[in-house]
């Protein structure tokens, strides 16, 4: 699954990964903790892992990405 993100902090020292993994974690309602880059580090086209349980993790993303009525 693909979609963009867009974040104002520098791409300088990962603060740009961080406010990602932030900015994706407070979306899914999941801990911050659970978020991580794992491609694309010092890309501007980033590869997450996010921790947890499968079922409600697919469920938060097809909740959030579902067209709204």
């Amino acid at each position: 699954m693909a979609f963009a993100a867009r974040v104002r902090a520098v791409p300088a020292e990962g603060e740009a990964n961080a406010a990602v993994e932030k900015l994706i974690a407070r979306w899914l309602e999941v801990p911050k903790s659970t978020v991580r880059v794992t491609g694309g580090a010092k890309s501007r086209i980033k590869s997450l892992t996010i921790s947890g349980e499968t079922d409600r993790l697919e469920q938060r993303l097809r909740a959030k990405l579902a067209p709204s009525r």
